[in-house]
């Protein structure tokens, strides 16, 4: 859930689409995730758990890869990536030591221990230039500012491989009969919704050399979610 960046502009302000902007510095958001962190599964299962199962089935993971979770929370979908990769690489990182305790302790039960687990931020991924196949990325755009969203998107395209693959899930703007009020509780008070905002991140990844293979957007009670497969356009130079 928090992989994020230590330097951006912070700030309630919107920009000429009318998308609000990230209201809580890093460790705001790094403060909340700790003390939230044994219950946050709670919320991931009332709001996030069908975004997740989509975004786990589109990322279509084989058994051998090198796959790498940012912002693993507490292990929701990386338990799943771990199981289905047993014979492959799998790294996962977050900024919150709180969130990467809950998901050491739930991937102990996996019969094979497969994985790693590290602190870290999404600007500094701790993987050597193009060997990721498949990079997951849960709900963490939603919480970086806009002008810090570039850096972390150069940092992705850095460790994936060639025609590699990014699976996004973030809260995405409201559009269905009352998913706008999460946006409105934001607004008012942005630490009661974790940091939390509605971002649209199809438009970025295209900028950024991304070929948008599948994009879908899922309402679970009334929280809206968009899920969005992606792969590298080597075509493209920066």
């Amino acid at each position: 859930m928090t992989a994020l960046l230590s330097c951006c502009r912070l700030g309630r302000h919107t920009n000429s689409k009318g998308d609000i902007d990230a209201a809580l510095s890093q460790s705001q958001i790094k403060g909340i995730y700790d003390r939230i962190a044994p219950v946050y599964d709670h919320w991931g299962r009332f709001t996030e758990s069908r975004a997740r199962h989509l975004a786990l089935e589109l990322s279509e993971i084989k058994d051998g890869e090198t796959v790498l979770e940012v912002a693993v929370g507490t292990g929701m979908a990386f338990y799943e990536i771990a199981n289905r990769n047993p014979s492959g690489i799998n790294l996962g990182i977050d900024l919150s030591p709180g969130m990467l305790a809950m998901a050491d302790k739930r991937l102990r039960s996996l019969p094979h221990r497969n994985f790693t687990l590290k602190n870290g931020t999404a600007l500094d991924l701790p993987a050597a230039d193009a060997i990721v196949d498949t990079l997951v990325n849960n709900y963490m755009f939603d919480l970086i500012p806009f002008d810090g969203m570039h850096d972390i998107l150069m940092e992705f395209k850095r460790v994936l491989k060639p025609g590699g693959k990014l699976v996004l899930v973030n809260m995405t703007r409201g559009e269905t009969p009352g998913s706008g009020i999460y946006e409105k509780v934001y607004t008012m008070f942005p630490k009661l919704m974790g940091g939390c905002r509605g971002v649209k991140m199809a438009e970025k990844l295209s900028e950024h050399g991304f070929t948008i293979i599948a994009r879908e957007k899922i309402t679970q009670c009334f929280f809206p979610s968009e899920v969005i497969l992606a792969r590298i356009d080597r075509s493209q130079t920066y």
